[in-house]
């Protein structure tokens, strides 16, 4: 099996002994540290820093500190494809087929049926030959006070109807109560958010049952408690899901007429990734979109990987322009390697309160015309982890903040989200922090500030504009961690 991040090289140069590798994303050897020795040397050396927030104590596991309020960065290490835990599969061709003349709808629906009707043990890929394709178109309470962000446990009123393995998804009202606690989401001059229009919900998986306390695979991104929402959890029963599953080598060039600012008559989603768990994009080009080159929305553990969404056609305004865009209840989200170019929002959760733990790991966006960001109503426990932008169009690139009465009624945007390690050049990345959660940009190379389009607290920063951050990536390292 191939291994995605060696102890090496989370520690980088001159960091300590290296252990197994991790994960599907390259591979890793176990070596010595480059002094020729199995000893240990000292992380904050040679120029390198650690964050107060997380930092490796002597024993090489991460630590993390919190704020009065229990405010905490989250494990973000479980996004992507199997929690990251396995490779993306390797496929056998087991059909091929060729365009015919006129739409192709049901010849390729019937290659797939084909395919999908095989013993399993006979399944595999459908290979399209080289060509063009057209296509017309196509409840028990938790009873924990206080669940804080970044816990996997918690108490139930009845777990007897539980089991280990049971797909559950967690639910957390939009209450009067939790409103008021928000700032009735912090909108400006737009209409207050209202009860019930932003539940917070997460798709998880029972690992482990104690008594009346449940254990889940993925950590919550937000506080649950009892005293501003009842939250409640549901077995449900995954109809109609589809699961490993993925496309690659594919490149996408929609076409379109006139001018690519101004023609929105023609496919607006190249890829959309709809009511899937563990699937993936991989190594594919997609071109003249109008809203996204991949977007993805009822989709749990997904990794887009080397991917580009480039020269969006369309007029340049809301809703359109979202190169990697993740919608409703997309949560456990992980994209690498990813490059945008003319994009809106290049790297974006559009998802509201349903989309947490979305991790973009080394994205560039090239020609940005507005920024990258927690876009609108709530959305967490987003990371984007070594980001970069190039010759942007505009002065604010990353936003981790409140957009107050942007949109319709966005106001708070994200929260209990992460700016590691990203550099904006001479543009600027704004973080603020919402009521009752906190957001981050720890690390960040720019303009590094608080003062955004909506007058609000600064989030946390630290090490603006100081290199030698450690560890480098924060995915990374947490996916090391946690495979300890």
């Amino acid at each position: 099996m191939s291994r995605q991040f060696s102890r090496r090289r989370v520690l980088g140069a001159g960091g300590g002994v290296a252990l197994g590798a991790f994960g599907p994303l390259g591979a890793g050897t176990a070596a010595a540290t480059p002094n020729g020795t199995n000893a240990p040397m000292s992380i904050e050396s040679n120029g390198r820093w650690q964050s107060e927030l997380v930092r490796y104590d002597s024993e090489y596991r991460l630590v993390y500190a919190e704020d009065a309020e229990g405010n905490r960065i989250p494990d973000f290490s479980h996004a992507g494809y199997r929690h990251g835990d396995r490779p993306i599969p390797h496929v056998r061709t087991v059909k091929t087929v060729s365009p015919v003349d006129g739409d192709n709808t049901a010849h390729l629906q019937a290659a797939i049926d084909e395919v999908g009707a095989r013993p399993r043990d006979q399944r595999g890929a459908v290979l399209l030959a080289p060509g063009n394709y057209p296509v017309a178109g196509t409840r028990t309470d938790i009873t924990t006070d206080w669940v804080q962000v970044g816990s996997r446990s918690f108490e139930v009123a009845d777990a007897s109807r539980l089991k280990r393995g049971d797909s559950i998804i967690v639910v957390h009202p939009c209450t009067e109560a939790w409103l008021e606690s928000v700032d009735y989401g912090g909108t400006a001059t737009d209409a207050a958010w209202t009860v019930g229009s932003q539940p917070i919900t997460y798709n998880r998986r029972i690992t482990a049952i104690r008594g009346n306390t449940v254990t889940v695979d993925v950590p919550v991104f937000e506080h649950l408690r009892r005293v501003r929402s009842q939250s409640y959890l549901y077995v449900w029963d995954r109809a109609g899901l589809v699961t490993d599953v993925g496309l690659e080598k594919l490149r996408i060039d929609i076409q379109f007429a006139g001018d690519p600012n101004q023609d929105e008559a023609h496919a607006w989603i190249a890829v959309k990734v709809r009511q899937v768990e563990d699937a993936w994009v991989r190594d594919s080009t997609f071109l003249h979109f109008a809203k996204a080159g991949v977007e993805t929305t009822e989709a749990t553990r997904v990794t887009v990987r080397n991917c580009r969404a480039l020269d969006p056609a369309s007029v340049i305004t809301g809703g359109l322009r979202y190169n990697f865009n993740c919608e409703g209840f997309s949560q456990q989200v992980l994209f690498v390697d990813c490059y945008a170019t003319k994009a809106r929002h290049a790297f974006i959760s559009n998802g509201t309160s349903s989309a947490s733990g979305i991790v973009f790991l080394r994205g560039t966006s090239e020609g940005a015309l507005a920024s990258s960001e927690g876009h609108r109503r709530w959305s967490q426990g987003m990371l984007w982890d070594n980001h970069r932008d190039i010759a942007p169009q505009v002065d604010l690139v990353l936003g981790i903040y409140n957009r107050g009465d942007y949109g319709t009624g966005h106001g708070w945007a994200t929260a209990h989200s992460v700016g590691w390690n990203c550099d904006t050049g001479t543009a600027e990345l704004v973080v603020q922090k919402p009521p009752t959660a906190q957001n981050y940009a720890i690390g960040c190379h720019g303009v590094i500030t608080g003062d955004g389009p909506f007058e609000q607290p600064v989030g946390y920063i630290e090490g603006a504009n100081r290199p030698g951050l450690f560890p480098p990536s924060l995915y990374q390292a947490q996916y090391a961690d946690r495979h300890r």
